[in-house]
């Protein structure tokens, strides 16, 4: 892990993440530089120091990218509204729950990631699906080289990523180079359904991918017999217990088992275990809904897989980080052990050796991105042969 600030593990999390997603050294160590008395102070006043810094990077990327558009020059300026898309992600995940103008800061990062992915001209399509009235957003990144219908795979967030997150780090381009299409959903209680229409999340996961499998299924270029989900964190839960219960996913993975939440939580109230995000009650008490902590506390006691995991009847991948300092790894050996009904079960521990030991391997994402598109590609082939 990349410790910039000595101190300061949530920080420290947030400039991993960002270089996954393409930040540039140089860049980071000018934002950063200043801050170094700011990561000691409390976390409003750090937290604020640490967005106007992130935020002028962006406002400067943004500036030098409309003149490489005076001049022509697309390309150039889509890849610096990428990076300035990915310092307003980074800073904007870690502001407070009602903290004045992030809502503001949030769908700005939209739109200028909106444009490096048009000036780019990446493979990868915003679209919504149809959910309650309303719809969830996600991202459809397309299978290369595949004539026909091609296997797809859903991912899902955590407790506080995002699609443009989880495009960036790479998966879906991974899955893509070996013929598998991606769908990156802001599933309720994250990203925009949480940030602009108010979803929250629900511990019962089926009722969202049942409708998402819906959407797939009307899709010509979707293989409708090989769609499958991923989940990153808090998806370690979100995932299992969704293909647990939509028998039409036919296979799943974590990246990073998250079997017992609401054991987790209870340690964290006694201080134990890394957080993800500063005002962490505050944060999770607005993605459940909750009217409180003790609301909170009672909504977490469903959030756990328990009872879950033996209703797999698919191919599953669990992975972990050896050294993942927010879930023990003895949540991962649970869900392996539970996976008792999986034609095709997989525990793979990420070690000092690959890489990727911490949470989610935020660390380095890039060897166990890589082991996880490999297994679900070859996954996919072994089941059209059946």
């Amino acid at each position: 892990m990349f410790k910039y600030f000595p101190t300061n593990y949530v920080w420290n999390l947030s400039i991993n993440l960002a270089i996954e997603m393409g930040a540039r050294i140089g860049e980071i160590e000018e934002m950063c530089g200043p801050l170094q008395e700011a990561a000691k102070s409390p976390d409003k006043e750090g937290v604020q120091a640490f967005r106007d810094t992130w935020a002028e990077m962006a406002d400067k990327l943004c500036s030098l990218a409309e003149e490489d558009l005076a001049l022509g020059r697309n390309l150039s300026a889509g890849f610096k509204y990428n990076r300035a898309a990915t310092y307003l992600i980074t800073c904007e995940r870690i502001q407070a729950h009602g903290a004045p103008g992030r809502t503001e800061l949030y769908k700005r990062s939209l739109d200028v990631f909106q444009k490096s992915i048009e000036l780019g001209r990446e493979n990868c399509e915003r679209v919504e699906i149809p959910y309650e009235g309303t719809h969830l957003s996600a991202l459809y990144v397309k299978a290369e080289g595949v004539e026909g219908p091609a296997p797809i795979l859903i991912q899902v967030n955590g407790l506080d990523s995002s699609k443009e997150l989880k495009y960036r780090v790479g998966l879906p381009q991974w899955l893509a180079e070996r013929g598998v299409s991606s769908l990156i959903l802001d599933q309720p209680g994250t990203g925009e359904a949480l940030k602009l229409q108010g979803l929250h999340a629900r511990y019962d996961t089926e009722h969202w991918a049942s409708p998402v499998v819906d959407w797939l299924e009307q899709h010509e270029d979707v293989d409708s017999k090989r769609i499958g989900m991923e989940g990153v964190s808090l998806g370690g839960y979100y995932c299992p217990r969704a293909v647990a219960n939509e028998p039409r996913l036919a296979l799943g993975c974590v990246w990073g088992a998250n079997h017992d939440w609401r054991d987790v939580q209870k340690r964290r109230l006694e201080k134990e275990g890394d957080f993800p995000v500063p005002h962490y009650w505050a944060h999770v008490e607005w993605v459940w809904g909750a009217e409180n902590l003790e609301d909170f506390m009672r909504i977490a006691e469903n959030v756990h897989l328990d009872g879950q995991i033996e209703k797999i009847k698919v191919p599953f991948l669990v992975t972990h980080g050896a050294k993942d300092s927010q879930i023990p790894l003895k949540w991962a050996h649970r869900t392996y052990d539970q996976l008792v009904n999986s034609p095709k079960r997989e525990l793979k521990i990420f070690t000092e050796r690959e890489g990727g030991v911490q949470h989610s391997s935020f660390d380095n994402s890039s060897n166990a991105g890589t082991y996880i598109a490999d297994w679900v590609a070859e996954t996919f082939n072994e089941l059209k042969e059946q």
